[in-house]
């Protein structure tokens, strides 16, 4: 599904020498290129604050932790999508509010939160799925109607940009609500070699609140005010992400590309439906994902795997309908699209690698198991 390795070679001059300043300091944790990452980060986005972190499940927890909720507290969010979003949730001992999801963008439908606010709704946590920005202008208006924090979780979205509808402006998928969270797992289009994560605001109370918390609560060395978790972005990959940082619009770019490609190979078929891109977002293609109709989906993935061609389900199972989080506000049929979805979607690799020639392969071998 990614070539890290061909991606690797391509900046394998400039990511060694970063590595290699790293341990040649012996500065592994908190050296001065988790600053310079922080701050090139911070002037990408156009945001006050980035709060470099562990991993993306840390930025959502440290984000909801720094909002003082109390225990039953109502946080909204999709069933479709990756278990992170809704763990924090439930390890923070507040509800989490699962609602269905648009069936063209897969994103968070608004007027299914709003259905979904009671007087103990505290925030909402829009994911902006597979690579595109949910509606965040019509989110926002309810935020402000019912007074609530949005948490954007934007692991699968870093670098795509939203227009406002109100000013026309561009600003970053993570900049719009209170505060944005963002992974750095190898796979995700801004990559570590290890685990990694961020958080973003312009709120400056919060953003301290944010620091004090990654920190075990401390503002001062051994003196812990708060509550908080030991979660840091470790030097040696800052430094490699601030390499890839540099050429993130460009890894976009090529995903993009990619998708067109496969957007024209599947054109019109009866079969297929190709992803769509809302109005007011561009689509970075974190992931592919096709809808198939009338097709064997298990078949066509080991018709793909026997010919050496990878694909995947993002995500197989909703989760209202995971066993841990089985709630008996929720069952079966209650999301239709969602569950729909997870029936039917299926992902190719979309990578900085991809060349025509193997995408070529990859659509033919698709065409011939469902007919063109």
């Amino acid at each position: 599904m990614v070539d890290l390795i061909g991606q690797y070679q391509k900046i394998k001059p400039e990511v060694d020498k970063a590595i290699h300043e790293v341990l040649e300091s012996a500065y592994f944790v908190g050296g001065p290129q988790v600053k310079q990452f922080q701050q090139n980060l911070e002037n990408y986005l156009g945001i006050k604050h980035v709060i470099p972190c562990a991993n993306g499940t840390d930025a959502l927890q440290v984000a909801l932790m720094a909002l003082n909720l109390q225990p039953g507290d109502e946080v909204i969010t999709t069933s479709f999508t990756f278990i992170a979003t809704a763990e924090v949730i439930a390890l923070l001992n507040l509800t989490p509010v699962l609602v269905d999801v648009d069936p063209d963008t897969f994103n968070i439908d608004p007027d299914a939160i709003e259905k979904a606010i009671t007087p103990r709704t505290k925030a909402i946590i829009p994911v902006h799925l597979f690579g595109q920005s949910a509606d965040m202008h019509t989110i926002k208006e309810i935020a402000k109607k019912y007074d609530l924090y949005i948490i954007e979780d934007t692991a699968q979205a870093i670098g795509a940009s939203y227009t406002c509808r109100v000013h026309d402006k561009t600003k970053k998928a993570g900049t719009l609500g209170h505060i944005g969270c963002t992974s750095f797992f190898p796979s995700k289009n801004l990559g570590a070699f290890g685990d990694g994560g961020a958080i973003f605001t312009d709120d400056d109370d919060l953003a301290e609140q944010m620091r004090v918390v990654v920190n075990h609560g401390m503002k001062v060395r051994y003196y812990h005010d708060y509550v908080g978790v030991n979660s840091r972005l470790d030097t040696m990959q800052a430094a490699i992400l601030d390499v890839k940082l540099k050429y993130l619009d460009e890894y976009a770019k090529a995903r993009q590309k990619a998708a067109t490609y496969y957007n024209n190979a599947f054109a019109n078929h009866p079969k297929i439906k190709t992803p769509v891109t809302a109005s007011f977002t561009d689509h970075v293609f974190h992931q592919y994902t096709l809808v198939l109709t009338d097709v064997d989906r298990e078949g066509l993935m080991k018709h793909l795997a026997d010919k050496g061609i990878a694909s995947a389900v993002y995500y197989p199972v909703p989760l209202h309908l995971q066993k841990a989080y089985l709630d008996p506000r929720y069952k079966e049929g209650d999301f239709p699209v969602t569950e729909q979805l997870a029936k039917s979607v299926m992902s190719l690799p979309i990578h900085t690698e991809l060349t025509e020639e193997i995408q070529k392969e990859i659509t033919d071998a698709v065409l011939a198991f469902v007919g063109s």
